[in-house]
């Protein structure tokens, strides 16, 4: 069943046709793109939030799923009842998303029981991103100690509101425990400064960047910074850059974020797996509200390369990898077809033994099991068991991802 999806116009979002989401949306439901709003989200699943309705019926897919049980997987059903235990997204990001990380299952209930205002459902919110149509650059976990402590000694701006105690702590820690517990009081201190330390403090490392060598700008990040700086001043997240891995994922690469790890994405478009959640604990560079106490108390705060978050794809056969993250919600796969692949015949995508979506990212193709056949923008649902084959049509490749339960 083809799905029509929602789009999210927040702020972050890149604008107008310049947004892969608003290219997506158009090809997905051929809405006309407006070329002043910031496109920064397509929905591919069941949430509430922005739920994909079946195209043909206008019927929403929980809806269909409830009345159509055999649609899902014995599996899924077992560990997830009636619905779809993921959500699938595509992300073009312009500037720099919150600071943020994602309860665990335990706490996000206790955060849905306490506060529904602000914490829409009662799930945890793992995620799996993927960079697509270029690099994708963001800010994932905290640094190796060392990295820190340099960034602490070089920048006396950053270590002046950090504060003496905090920074000693720190230089002294010797065992991973002892590491931890300095870097959470660090970040701590840092990010429950009060707004006029910040932005002064942040306005003067700022004014002092153009006098620095060529070589000290690069060791201290400074163009990352001013970028950041540009988009939020005066925010106490601008500071994240000295406190978390700078990532920058090349097309295809991914990353897997598991509960409570400090991320935020900087720039580029990606694909997003993640648990059925909209769960988001934020601390900087948003003007949404900002839980720095219950962000602070959550967090990960075991430093270390970012190399820990890189997730590896395995060959199922010459045209479909799959990746398979630590948790049971999501799984996700991709196909790249070229035209030479089908000439004599149709290839025929692994069959899943759970429900699936699928998006469609480049190129036209025929299939026996759809009217129309495929190409940019599409989103079919595929329901477990179901199978799906593919004859492209033209010269170019065609690039699928799909996304489905992970048991």
């Amino acid at each position: 069943m083809e799905l029509r999806c929602a789009v999210q116009k927040y702020a972050w979002g890149k604008v107008g046709k310049s947004s892969l989401v608003a290219q997506l949306s158009q090809g997905n439901s051929s809405v006309s793109i407006n070329e002043q709003d910031p496109y920064a989200e397509l929905w591919m699943g069941t949430h509430p939030s922005g739920p994909s309705v079946i195209t043909n019926s206008n019927e929403p897919l929980l809806n269909h799923l409830l009345k159509n049980v055999d649609s899902l997987g014995d599996g899924e059903k077992k560990k997830f009842g009636t619905d779809l235990p993921f959500l699938f997204k595509a992300l073009s990001v312009a500037k720099a998303l919150s600071i943020q990380a994602h309860p665990n299952k335990k706490h996000a209930e206790e955060l849905f029981a306490t506060r529904p205002d602000l914490y829409k459902d009662p799930n945890h919110k793992p995620e799996m991103v993927t960079a697509w149509l270029g690099p994708f650059e963001a800010l994932c976990g905290f640094r190796p100690t060392a990295d820190i402590k340099f960034f602490l000694q070089e920048i006396d701006e950053l270590a002046a509101v950090v504060g003496k105690a905090a920074c000693e702590a720190l230089a002294k820690a010797e065992s991973e425990s002892e590491e931890a517990l300095a870097l959470r009081g660090c970040f701590s201190a840092l990010i429950n400064s009060n707004e006029e330390s910040i932005a002064s403090a942040l306005k003067q490392f700022e004014q002092r960047i153009p006098s620095l060598s060529a070589e000290k700008k690069q060791s201290l990040q400074c163009e990352l910074f001013t970028r950041i700086a540009a988009d939020f001043p005066g925010d106490v997240g601008c500071w994240s850059v000295y406190f978390m891995n700078y990532v920058i994922l090349q097309e295809g690469e991914s990353m897997f974020l598991g509960p409570n790890v400090p991320h935020a994405y900087i720039f580029g478009d990606c694909l997003e797996c993640m648990a059925c959640s909209d769960n988001v604990v934020r601390a900087g560079l948003t003007p949404k509200f900002k839980d720095i106490d219950t962000l602070c108390s959550m967090l990960d705060y075991q430093p270390g390369p970012v190399d820990r978050f890189r997730m590896h794809w395995t060959k199922v056969d010459g045209y479909c990898e799959d990746c398979s993250p630590p948790v049971p919600d999501f799984a996700m796969a991709r196909l790249r077809l070229p035209s030479s692949a089908t000439v004599d015949g149709a290839y025929r995508l692994p069959t899943r033994s759970n429900a699936s979506i699928l998006l469609v990212l480049q190129g036209q193709a025929t299939s026996a099991e759809t009217e129309g056949g495929l190409s940019f923008g599409q989103v079919l649902f595929l329901k477990a068991g179901q199978q799906l084959t593919l004859k492209v049509k033209g010269e170019q490749d065609v690039i699928v991802y799909q996304a489905f339960a992970n048991v």
